[in-house]
């Protein structure tokens, strides 16, 4: 692990940004621009799918597929990204499993709010099981909304009564709309990426006037966990949202339901995109992929 790499990330994503207000489109601009910079690992294919009534892109090893699914929901707020500025974090997966990923492109805020994203997440893993597709051979991923949307998606679909995935990845998820962790004050000025206050503009455009003391907007502090699969859930101590995965693991736990609660010093907010630059990046994906391999039952769990 280096303090190099980890001082290189930091200062990266401190550089000064436009202050003001925002347009949705310059936001969404911005994330666009930040997520092209992280590296795609070789030896993956990309093809167009749809999934439900979505857009999605399949993610498949080049030297061919593994029995087993990732259900991956990208971040950006609810209100930016898709599944080609996640492509790091989604490729990185496929590369070091041999397992195939969706990743969904659904809707966003401002346009479609809260429950939009969970809607189309929760179709598309109703479409999966359509297909033949086994509970047993499917995993949710995502990072930072996308994280949250792995838990809200399962918790959806236990009220649907549809059968649950195998597991639950969670990158830095944002799993409490309501901002009452400890870490929201505790690591503020320590999080070279997120504050507060800069979460409220697109925290406004998802909620839309709702309550964030919702299961669905605020798990982390309101949810019942029971009968949920293993979860992993990766954050790092430099994040104002490292509450949201302590408090949730928690909660998990006083459920009866086998939780990984991975945290790593000094790294900021999903972290993982910066696999091949910084080393706790790549060692967070192999245990990722260890986890995955280990529960969407099939013998070749090797790390690849």
């Amino acid at each position: 692990m280096s303090k190099e790499q980890r001082a290189k990330i930091d200062a990266m994503v401190r550089r000064p940004r436009p202050q003001g207000p925002r347009s949705i489109e310059e936001i969404r601009a911005g994330f666009r621009a930040l997520m092209a910079e992280m590296i795609v690992p070789s030896g993956i294919l990309t093809t167009a799918a749809t999934l439900g009534e979505r857009p999605a892109l399949l993610v498949e090893p080049v030297a061919g597929a593994r029995a087993g699914t990732i259900l991956y929901f990208h971040g950006g707020s609810y209100v930016s990204g898709s599944p080609e500025t996640a492509l790091s974090l989604t490729g990185n997966l496929v590369a070091r499993t041999g397992f195939s990923a969706f990743s969904l492109d659904y809707r966003l805020a401002p346009e479609h709010p809260f429950p939009a994203a969970i809607e189309d997440a929760l179709s598309a893993y109703g479409a999966l099981l359509d297909s033949g597709a086994e509970p047993g051979a499917i995993a949710f991923a995502g990072d930072s909304a996308g994280g949250g949307l792995t838990v809200t998606t399962c918790l959806a679909a236990r009220d649907a009564g549809l059968p649950l995935p195998a597991a639950i990845v969670a990158f830095s998820p944002g799993l409490d709309a309501t901002r009452t962790g400890e870490s929201m004050h505790t690591k503020e000025g320590i999080d070279p990426f997120l504050t507060r206050e800069g979460l409220r503009p697109t925290e406004d455009m998802y909620l839309a006037g709702q309550d964030p003391h919702h299961p669905l907007l605020s798990p982390a502090v309101l949810a019942d966990l029971t009968g949920f699969p293993p979860m992993l859930l990766q954050v790092g101590t430099n994040e104002i949202l490292l509450d949201d995965s302590t408090r949730t693991a928690a909660r998990a736990m006083a459920a009866g339901v086998d939780v990984v609660l991975d945290v790593t010093a000094d790294v900021p907010h999903v972290f993982q995109a910066f696999a091949g630059v910084l080393d706790e990046a790549d060692e967070a994906l192999d245990r990722a992929a260890l986890f995955l391999g280990q529960r969407l039952g099939t013998p070749d769990t090797a790390v690849r």
